[in-house]
C-alpha cells in the first residue's frame, strides 16, 4: 500500500509538470527510436530517480524522451501477483507516454508472468478452458485493455499478439514444438489463438500494426512466419528480439550476430513483403563494446526502408535494482540496462536513438 501511495504522489507530480506542448506531434509510420520501459512505475514506487544531462531529477520517460526516444513499449500481463504490468498499470503508463507525445506499442504476453521461449504459461484464470474458450479469452482480454486505452484517448501504433512465440503460446494448448519435435495440431491451435488476438486488435484499432514476435533475429526465421500463414495466422509486421552480446546462447561473436540478423531481416521482408522491427535489443551495461555493438547494427539496417525501428529492452534499470517478482525466484538484477550509475542514459542508448 505504501508503494502504491508513493506512486500516486509521483504520478500526480508528473502530471502537473509534464511538458505537454514541448514535443512535436508523432509521425505515424516513421522510424521508431524506442524502448520497453514497463518496469518504470515499479521503480518509481521503489524510490528510483532518473536524471537529465544536467543532473536534475526528472520523470524517467521525460529523461528518455529528451535523449531521443520517440516510442515506448509496455507489456501486459493478465493477472500478475504484484499488480505491475496489469491493466491499470499499463493504462497509467500509456497515458504518461501519450502526454509526452510518444508513440505506443502494447505487448500482450497472454500470461500472468513473462512469456518467452522458455515459458508460455496459461493464466491461472484460464487454466480449464478448451480451445474455443481460450480463443474467446484472448479476444476478451485484448479488447478490454485496448478499449480502456481508447477511452483514455491513447491509440497504440503497434500491438503485439504474443511475446517471443517461437514455439507457440498458451502452453500446452498453443504449443506446436516441444522437446521431441513438432506437436500434432499445435500449429493450427497456435494460429487460431493468434488470429483471435489479431481480430480483436483490429476491431478496436483498425489502423494499428499488429505484430507477431519471435526471438533470435540471428536465426533463419522465415519458416516460422511461413507456417503461421499456412495455418491461417495473420500479422501486419514482423517483430524480432536481438541480443547480440549473448555469445553463450549462440556461440557467435556480436559482429557475426549483427551480420546474420541484418541478413535475416532482408530475407523476411523479401518473402513476406511486410515491415520488420526489432522490438527488443540489449547489450551488457558495463561492456566497453556496447556502443560499437549498437553502432554496427544500426549501420547494417538503417538503409532498409522496411526496417521500422528498434526498441531497447528496459534501459532505465541501473545500480542493481530488480523487480519484486525476481526476489522470491532468487534472480539478480537485469544486467543489460542502459543507464549510468548516475541514473542517466548511457552512450550506447544515445547511439541507438541518434538521428
Amino acid at each position: 500500500m505504501k508503494k502504491l501511495l508513493l506512486l500516486f504522489v509521483v504520478l500526480s507530480l508528473i502530471a502537473c509538470n509534464a511538458p505537454k506542448d514541448t514535443y512535436p506531434d508523432p509521425i505515424i509510420g516513421s522510424y521508431a527510436y524506442g524502448a520497453d520501459c514497463s518496469w518504470i512505475s515499479e521503480q518509481e514506487a521503489d524510490g528510483v530517480l532518473f536524471y537529465d544531462s544536467l543532473g536534475v531529477a526528472k520523470d524517467g520517460m521525460h529523461v528518455m524522451r529528451d535523449a531521443g526516444m520517440n516510442a515506448v513499449r509496455f507489456r501486459v500481463w493478465v493477472n500478475h501477483s504484484t499488480g505491475w504490468s496489469n491493466k491499470e498499470d499499463v493504462i497509467r503508463n500509456a497515458r504518461r507516454a501519450d502526454s509526452l507525445k510518444l508513440r505506443v506499442m502494447i505487448d500482450f504476453h497472454y500470461s500472468d508472468f513473462f512469456a518467452d521461449p522458455s515459458r508460455q504459461n496459461i493464466p491461472v484464470a484460464w487454466a480449464d478452458y478448451d480451445l474455443e474458450q481460450m480463443k474467446q479469452a484472448v479476444a476478451n482480454h485484448t479488447t478490454d485493455l485496448l478499449s480502456a486505452l481508447k477511452a483514455e484517448g491513447v491509440s497504440p501504433e503497434w500491438i503485439q499478439v504474443g511475446n517471443e512465440t517461437r514455439s507457440g503460446m498458451l502452453w500446452p494448448m498453443g504449443r506446436f514444438q516441444g522437446e521431441n519435435g513438432e506437436i500434432e495440431g499445435g500449429w493450427s491451435r497456435y494460429a487460431q489463438l493468434t488470429t483471435a488476438g489479431y481480430n480483436a486488435c483490429k476491431a478496436v484499432f483498425p489502423n494499428a500494426q499488429v505484430i507477431v514476435h519471435i526471438d533470435n533475429a540471428y536465426l533463419d526465421n522465415n519458416w516460422f512466419y511461413r507456417n503461421l500463414l499456412q495455418y491461417g495466422g495473420k500479422f501486419d509486421m514482423i517483430g524480432l528480439s536481438h541480443y547480440p552480446m549473448m555469445k553463450q546462447w549462440s556461440g557467435k561473436d556480436w559482429q557475426e550476430m549483427n551480420q546474420l540478423a541484418a541478413q535475416n531481416i532482408v530475407n523476411l521482408h523479401n518473402e513476406f513483403q511486410c515491415p520488420v522491427m526489432v522490438v527488443e535489443i540489449g547489450t551488457y551495461a558495463n561492456d566497453s563494446n556496447s556502443v560499437d555493438v549498437i553502432t554496427d547494427f544500426r549501420q547494417r539496417v538503417d538503409t532498409m526502408e522496411y526496417m521500422k525501428g528498434i526498441f531497447y529492452w528496459e534501459p532505465q534499470v541501473y545500480n542493481g535494482w530488480r523487480p519484486q517478482e525476481y526476489i522470491p525466484l532468487g534472480w539478480g538484477s537485469y544486467h543489460m540496462g542502459a543507464f549510468t550509475t548516475e541514473g542517466q542514459p548511457n552512450d550506447a542508448l544515445k547511439q541507438l536513438w541518434k538521428r
